[in-house]
C-alpha cells in the first residue's frame, strides 16, 4: 500500500538548473507561460522565476468567456508575489472565430476544447517570436502519460519542467515552495467549459492515478499493482490503456524508415 510518487527536495534545483541552463543555450531574452491561475501554472511561473530572475519571465492570461475572475484574481495576485509581469488576452473572438468557420454546435465541448488549447498555443508562441522568449510548458507527468493533453495545444511548448513529476509530485513541491493553499487545493481544470475538470474526464482520481503510473514506470506487473495499491484491476487496466492509446502524443510524428539515421528513430541529438 506505499506505492507513491515521492517528491524531493532537490527537484527543486534540478528543474531550476535545467531552465537556467536552457535559457542561456538558446540565446533568447526569457520565458513566456500561460497562467490559469491553477497549480501547475502557479507552480511553473515560480521555478522560472526564481530560476531566471522574474523579469525574463512573461505569464499570460489567456482568458475567455468561462474564465473563472477568482483565478484571474489569483494569477494577478501570485505575479505580485513573485514580482514576475504578467498580461491578460481575451481569446473569446479567435475561438469563436474558428468554432464559427467549421460550423460546431455548442454540445461539440471536445472540439472546442481542443480549439481553445490550440488558440492558447498560437498566443504564446506569437509572443514569443515578437519578443525573443521560449514558450514553457506546464504539463505534468501524470497528464503526459495518460494523454490528458491537446497535441499542438497545451502540448506544444519548448520544454517542460513538470514533465517527469507526478501530480502528486507537483502539490507537494508546492507545499515546499509555499504557493498559495487556495492555488494548492484547486480542483484540478483545464478550464475548457464550465464544470470540467481533469478527474472527471479522466475517470480516475490523481491519487490513484499516480499510484498506478508508477507501478506502470517501475514496470510491475497488474497483480503486484494491485497489491500495492489496493486497487481494483479493472483501475489498472483502464490507466494502461489511456498510456497505450496515447504514445502518439509523446513522439513527433511517425516516419517511415528509408535512411541511415532516421528523425525520430534513431537519429540521437
Amino acid at each position: 500500500m506505499n506505492l507513491r510518487p515521492k517528491f524531493r527536495e532537490e527537484h527543486v534545483k534540478a528543474i531550476e538548473v535545467f531552465l537556467s541552463h536552457h535559457l542561456e543555450e538558446s540565446g533568447r531574452k526569457g520565458f513566456v507561460l500561460g497562467m490559469s491561475g491553477g497549480l501547475d501554472s502557479s507552480l511553473v511561473a515560480k521555478l522560472c522565476a526564481d530560476a531566471v530572475g522574474p523579469a525574463k519571465v512573461l505569464g499570460l492570461m489567456l482568458n475567455e468567456d468561462v474564465t473563472d475572475p477568482g483565478d484571474i484574481t489569483d494569477v494577478k495576485n501570485w505575479a505580485r508575489t513573485i514580482h514576475m509581469l504578467v498580461e491578460e488576452i481575451d481569446i473569446t473572438p479567435m475561438v469563436d472565430s474558428f468554432r464559427k468557420g467549421l460550423g460546431l454546435k455548442p454540445s461539440q465541448r471536445s472540439a472546442i476544447g481542443n480549439i481553445k488549447a490550440r488558440v492558447r498555443m498560437i498566443v504564446l508562441y506569437n509572443t514569443a517570436a515578437d519578443e525573443d522568449r521560449l514558450v514553457i510548458g506546464t504539463g505534468n507527468k501524470s497528464e503526459l502519460l495518460t494523454g490528458y493533453t491537446t497535441k499542438f495545444g497545451d502540448g506544444g511548448a519548448d520544454f517542460t519542467p513538470l514533465g517527469d513529476l507526478y501530480k502528486a509530485q507537483v502539490r507537494d513541491m508546492a507545499k515546499f515552495l509555499k504557493l498559495p493553499k487556495r492555488i494548492i487545493e484547486k480542483v484540478p481544470t483545464a478550464g475548457l467549459w464550465k464544470g470540467q475538470t481533469d478527474e472527471g474526464e479522466l475517470g480516475i482520481s490523481y491519487d490513484e492515478l499516480d499510484r498506478i503510473l508508477l507501478g506502470l514506470e517501475l514496470q510491475l506487473d497488474k497483480a503486484d499493482i494491485a497489491r500495492k495499491t489496493g486497487l481494483a484491476p479493472k483501475k489498472i487496466a483502464k490507466v494502461e490503456q489511456l498510456v497505450a492509446r496515447s504514445v502518439h502524443k509523446r513522439k513527433l510524428p511517425l516516419i517511415p524508415k528509408l535512411g541511415i539515421r532516421t528523425i525520430g528513430l534513431d537519429w540521437r541529438e
